[in-house]
C-alpha cells in the first residue's frame, strides 16, 4: 500500500515519544520511512549531551532495533550528492541528499526553515512538520494510526500509561493537531 516515502530528520527522532510513534507508523505501510547512518549519528549524539541518564549502548540498541524491524529504512549511496545541494544550513544538504536517493516524498522535519520550498520542489520534494505528516496520514488511514499509536501505548511498560498520559506525552513532543484528532478517537487507543 506505500506509495510515498518520508525521510525522517534528525530532529523528530530526538523526542523519544515522537520517535516510537514514527516508528509504530512506518510500520503500518502506509509510506516508506528513511533514515541514514548519518542522522541516527545525529539524534543519538544530541540527545546524549543531554540526557546523561542514557547510554550509548541503549542508544545503539534502539537504532538497531530500528535498523531491522523498518523493511528499507537506511539509505545509503547518498554521500555523493551532498556537495551538489544548496540548504540555508549545509549540514542539513546530507538529509535533502538522502531524500532524492530513496525517491522519497517529504522530509518530516520541525526545521522548516532548513528546508526552502524553492530548494526541494526541483526535486519534487515537499517538508513537513511532523504534526502535518501525521494529520495527513490521519486522512488517508485513520485506523491505521490508531492502531499504531495503541500499539506504541500498549509497549509502554516502565511506567504504563492511560490514554491520557500518552496523549500527554505526544502533545509534548510538539503535536497538538495529533493529538486533538487522537483524543477524538480515545476509546481505539
Amino acid at each position: 500500500m506505500a506509495n510515498f516515502g518520508a525521510v525522517y530528520d534528525a530532529c523528530v527522532l530526538y523526542p523519544a515519544p515522537l520517535r516510537d510513534l514514527l516508528m509504530h507508523l512506518a510500520l503500518t505501510d502506509l509510506f516508506r520511512a528513511h533514515w541514514t547512518a548519518m542522522i541516527h549519528d545525529e539524534w543519538m549524539r544530541n540527545l546524549l549531551a543531554q540526557r546523561k541518564d542514557l547510554t550509548p549502548a541503549k542508544l545503539q540498541r534502539t537504532r538497531a532495533f530500528m535498523d531491522e524491524n523498518v523493511r528499507d529504512a537506511l539509505v545509503t549511496g547518498y554521500e555523493s550528492l551532498i556537495e551538489s545541494l544548496t540548504l540555508p544550513d549545509p549540514d542539513d544538504r546530507h538529509v535533502l541528499a538522502a531524500a532524492i536517493r530513496a525517491g522519497a516524498d517529504v522530509i518530516v522535519t520541525f526545521n522548516l526553515k532548513d528546508f526552502p520550498r524553492e530548494r526541494l520542489a526541483p526535486f519534487g520534494i515537499a517538508a513537513q512538520h511532523p504534526d502535518e505528516f501525521i494529520g495527513h496520514l490521519l486522512d488517508l488511514a485513520p485506523g491505521a494510526v490508531a492502531t499504531a499509536a495503541k500499539r506504541q501505548r500498549e509497549s509502554l511498560k516502565n511506567p504504563p500509561k492511560s490514554v491520557d498520559e500518552y496523549l500527554d506525552a505526544i502533545a509534548r513532543s510538539g503535536l497538538p493537531q495529533t493529538v486533538s484528532r487522537l483524543r477524538a478517537m480515545a476509546e481505539l487507543l
